[in-house]
């Protein structure tokens, strides 16, 4: 099993629009699983400590192979949130590892 983690700082600043961008980014990224069958596994979480030095999104994802998780990379319904959360983050941090 491949897990996926992707680790995201926001360009926001202000606690009122973190959590705007945040919402928006869990919502978009939340609405995934049911629509992309490669998906074994998706939580998307915020946040909760240390603000000044931590990232503030994180997505944890679990695929049965480095196939499966190509093709979520490139499926329709991924390629659709792909600029949402781009809009809304400064910047991304990615891994991709072996579950053994």
């Amino acid at each position: 099993m491949i897990r996926h983690i992707v680790i995201w700082t926001l360009k926001a600043t202000e606690a009122h629009e973190k959590a705007t961008a945040i919402d928006r980014i869990c919502t978009a990224l939340g609405s995934l699983p049911p629509l992309i069958p490669e998906i074994l596994h998706l939580r998307v979480a915020h946040n909760v400590a240390y603000d000044d030095v931590n990232a503030d999104v994180v997505l944890v994802a679990d695929f049965e192979s480095v196939e499966a998780l190509q093709a979520y990379q490139d499926h329709p319904e991924h390629q659709k949130v792909v600029p949402v959360v781009r809009g809304l983050t400064a910047s991304r941090t990615a891994i991709d590892f072996d579950v053994v």
